[in-house]
């Protein structure tokens, strides 16, 4: 008997208030085990994640699941006073169960406990299992930990929870080595459905199943996505071979087409001529049938080269030949003398000096991101200098994209977010230059807050590339999160054309290797 799937989506919509359809029409499933969904930036993978996990609702059709859903976001919300405990999603939980063990005994404190009275047990051993040497402390502040321990604390806390169906969202962004070995780990040992939407190929070769959200529609593939990229390399080749076959024979009938009206022309020439040596009723009864006869045959070869037209057209559409977006980096005109920044790792000064590329490596929670922010801003209260450890920048003109794009002002529309940058260029010309990035439309007057993981790095980004004057220092964390393939190509690209300095914080050793770096530094 066939195993009934954990979601189910009939007939989906989603149109956002100011028009933007979303999804249109979407219907798919997902099994029961582990499912990798992927699919360009943009194609609405975000959107489809709120909708299952019921923080959006269908515009029209229905979305049915065979139990609750809990969720790992991109980005972690998180307050000032959060505290492990927070992260792990069992703050009211925990506060019922020690309220009851202080003496209280309000009915509501044990519906909130049910049958959780081993909570903090259970969650200092869900500790112990990521080594993040944070034992059982649940009061620990949340601000603490790094990104990437925060997404693994998070993990954590969904695998405590045990609802029967999860879905992760790009959950190896910030991870280290290390992050995304244990991460791996929690996926292969996963109890219950999971839906991981991921553009990291390692993590990908852990699913069951891939599930491809592109133009609107979703193609499931059972297997992983190495396996699904060969099926998808052997799809293509043969769709290229329809296409080569149909166009060769578009253009044998259209050539049919020309030489039969040639021939047409010809002959209605040579019937005029003999038509004038017979009698006017012969000559038009000719005329006639001549006539007739030529119709037939421009219908009958425009129907075979129209039908050869479609054949085609058909065909392309098959093709797969997505967008990606286009980076070009202005020119900063920094001279190879210039001194751009200092940068201290444990008493070892290193000078950034002209156009150089430099990494700073390291495991999470080691201060890559604070060395950033001091990079960017000294005298910031949010810095906090390790010994022997810091950054001072010898220039003004500094592009920043922090690793949780928290640069963009989310209640603002992109526009005025790019405008901020560029205040002398023209609305006008900043759609333009949008455009090359893929926000083009109404997605530019929406606010930023609603973008997607990778819509949001498209426009950070731009921020930068369209800032005028241009910068001469770009320092950059984590830039392949949120970026699909083809993106992070075009990033690499752009990178390595770019005349001004560089200093890029990244766990994507495939992506550094490719940038011509100077130097590394690794932070321990």
């Amino acid at each position: 008997m066939p195993i009934s799937p954990s979601v189910v989506l009939n007939d989906v919509s989603f149109t956002w208030p100011d028009g933007t359809v979303a999804l249109s029409h979407l219907t798919t499933a997902f099994g029961r085990g582990r499912t990798g969904l992927v699919g360009r930036n943009g194609a609405g993978k975000s959107t489809l994640v709120r909708l299952v996990t019921g923080r959006l609702h269908p515009t029209s059709g229905t979305i049915t699941t065979s139990g609750p859903v809990d969720h790992l976001p991109q980005r972690l919300q998180s307050g000032n006073d959060d505290t492990v405990a927070d992260l792990l999603g069992i703050r009211p939980t925990l506060t019922a169960l020690r309220a009851i063990l202080g003496g209280d005994a309000t009915p509501e404190h044990f519906d909130a406990v049910g049958d959780d009275w081993d909570l903090e047990e259970r969650a200092a051993a869900a500790l112990d299992g990521i080594g993040l040497g944070i034992g059982g402390d649940l009061e620990r502040p949340a601000g603490t930990l790094s990104g990437g321990q925060a997404v693994l604390v998070a993990v954590a806390g969904i695998r405590l929870r045990g609802l029967p169906i999860a879905v992760l969202d790009e959950p190896t962004n910030n991870l280290d080595r290390r992050g995304r070995a244990l991460l791996v780990e929690m996926i292969d040992d996963w109890r219950g459905t999971l839906v991981v939407v991921s553009h990291d190929r390692e993590l990908l070769e852990h699913v069951d199943e891939v599930a491809e959200l592109r133009a609107g529609s979703m193609t499931v593939f059972g297997g992983t996505y190495s396996a699904f990229e060969e099926h998808l390399a052997v799809q293509q080749a043969a769709v290229e071979r329809e296409v080569r076959v149909a166009e060769q024979r578009y253009r044998t009938e259209k050539r049919q087409r020309i030489e039969a009206e040639t021939k047409i022309a010809r002959r209605a020439k040579a019937g005029e001529k003999a038509a004038r040596s017979m009698p006017k009723i012969l000559a038009n009864e000719a005329r006639k049938k001549a006539q007739e006869t030529a119709g037939r045959l421009r219908a009958g070869y425009a129907d075979d080269e129209a039908a050869a037209l479609d054949t085609k057209r058909e065909a392309q559409l098959r093709l797969r030949d997505d967008e990606s977006i286009h980076v070009t980096l202005p020119d900063p005109q920094v001279p190879a003398s210039r001194q751009i920044a200092t940068v201290t790792v444990r008493d070892r000064e290193t000078i950034v000096q002209g156009p150089e590329r430099i990494a700073v490596t390291g495991d999470n929670g080691v201060g890559k991101t604070t060395l950033l922010e001091q990079l960017v801003e000294a005298a910031s209260a949010r810095a906090h200098p390790l010994p022997g450890t810091g950054a001072v920048p010898h220039v003004d003109r500094i592009g920043y994209l922090p690793q949780r794009k928290d640069s963009l002002d989310d209640q603002a529309s992109v526009l005025d977010n790019v405008r901020r940058a560029a205040p002398h260029v023209a609305p006008a010309e900043v759609r333009n230059r949008l455009a090359r990035f893929l926000v083009r439309g109404d997605t530019v007057d929406r606010p930023a807050g609603s973008l997607s993981g990778g819509e949001r790095f498209r426009v950070a980004l731009a921020t930068l590339v369209l800032a005028d004057p241009p910068p001469q220092l770009l320092v950059l964390d984590e830039p392949t999160n949120d970026l699909d393939l083809t993106s992070v190509d075009q990033l690499v690209d752009a990178l390595r054309a770019y005349r001004g300095a560089l200093v890029v914080v990244s766990h994507d050793e495939t992506f550094l290797d490719r940038l011509d770096l100077t130097v590394r530094i690794e932070l321990r």
